[in-house]
Order: C-alpha cells, then structure tokens, then sequence
C-alpha cells in the first residue's frame, strides 16, 4: 500500500498538477473559438526561400486548437532542394488529403499559435537528408484516408515522429507536448533505434537516450529531464532549460 500511495502522490505531483495548470492558464488566455476564426499566415519564423540557394530541412511545431493547445502541439515537414524557390511542407491531418502537401504556409500559424523550429539541417546534410525524409514520408503506414486517431495516434506528431526516427541526422526528437509522437507507428513496443524505447500503444512509455534524455509519457503527458541539453520536461508545458 505504501508503494502504491508513493507512486500515486508521484503521478498527481509530477503530471496532473503541472497539466491542470497548463489547462487553468490556456482557459484564460485568448484563442480563436474556431478554425475559420484562426490566423493561418504566415509567421515569419523561416527565411525566404530564395534567400539562399542551399537545401533545408525544417521540423516545426505550434500550439494546436481548441482547449486540448494547453497540452498539445502540431508539427510538420518542411523541405527545400538546392535551389529550389519555395518550400514544400507536409502535414499528417485528420482532415482532406492523406498526407497533406503545402497545406499552408511553410511556416504559418496553427490556430493562430506561432510555430517555432524543432530541427533544422542546411547545406549539404539538408540535401544528403532530403531523399531519406521524402522515403519516410511514402513509407509512413498510416498515410491513407483514416489514418488518423487524436489520441494516443497514429496522429500529426505520430507522422513526424517517425520521419524523426528514420532520418537520425535531424539529431532531434519531438517537443513532449507533441502528444502522440509515442505512438509506435511500426507495432513495435519495444525498440532501439541509438534510444531505447518502450511503448504501451501509446498509452504509456519510457524513452532513454542522447536524444531524449530521460522520459516517461503517461496518457500523452511527458516528464523527463535531458541533461545533455539541460532541460527539465514538464507535462503540459514542454521543457523548460535548468542551466544558469
């Protein structure tokens, strides 16, 4: 009993305090009551694409809509060859095309939330990168109409989760608000792919590795810390950095 009482105090101080507050603070703030309310321009995060003639590879995410934006984000893909004058963009979405392409601005907001750059890679590594990201992207076993579940995936983050995973030189996993990044997209609960990962459908895991650092996901809510980077990893709110 004293283990259980242990591991209960341990699941309401370190995930569902730090969620409810991240709900108590999105509740008031001011967000768009729809989608047709939303802004979805351009945010001005990446620069023009014919600001240089050198390939780059863009992972990004952004808060999501509705009342779940206080514990998830959205992310996608964003791709330009070598001298190539636009970007193309890719996003896993519930809605119209299976995999959607330039969707929406490369870098525009996602109900009217700003995104910010997860990974990004330029030059040569972007070029070498582009081919493998464009394979993962047909080989992603979810891409048809349908293959999409909110919660615990496959989803928009379980999609770039697994372009992640299959292209290493991005050297970057995910935010933890990316709920659905867990989703084992392959069937596999338990892999190592340079981290070792466990995942229960989704439901629940742990990931270990000089990428993630140190993770436990329960019901979508990651806590960890990554002391690599020097990051704490709260639920609801993403990581936060502890070195001065």
């Amino acid at each position: 009993m004293r283990v259980l009482r242990i591991l209960l105090l341990v699941l309401i101080v370190v995930y569902l305090l730090p969620a409810g507050l991240s709900l108590l603070l999105w509740k008031l703030g001011e967000h768009p009551s729809s989608w047709r309310e939303a802004d979805w321009s351009s945010a001005a995060v990446l620069p023009a694409p014919t600001a240089s003639q050198e390939a780059a590879v863009y992972i990004l995410a952004a808060r999501t809509g509705g009342l779940k934006g206080a514990l998830s984000e959205h992310s996608w893909v964003v791709l330009k060859p070598a001298g190539a004058r636009t970007y193309e963009r890719f996003d896993k979405v519930g809605w119209g095309s299976p995999i959607r392409r330039n969707g929406y601005a490369a870098d525009g907001r996602w109900y009217s939330n700003t995104p910010r750059i997860v990974a990004e890679l330029q030059g040569r590594a972007a070029e070498t990168a582009i081919p493998q990201i464009r394979a993962a992207i047909d080989d992603y076993p979810f891409a048809a109409r349908g293959g999409y579940r909110i919660f615990p995936g496959p989803n928009s983050n379980s999609f770039v989760a697994h372009v992640l995973r299959n292209v290493p030189s991005l050297g970057a996993v995910l935010p933890p608000a990316a709920v659905g990044r867990d989703f084992p997209v392959d069937g596999k609960l338990l892999s190592f792919d340079g981290e070792f990962r466990a995942s229960l459908f989704g439901y629940a895991g742990v990931a270990v590795g000089a990428t993630s650092g140190l993770e436990v996901q329960i019901l979508g809510l990651v806590a960890g810390v990554d002391p690599f980077r020097g990051l704490l990893k709260v639920p609801g709110f993403g990581s936060f950095s502890i070195v001065g």
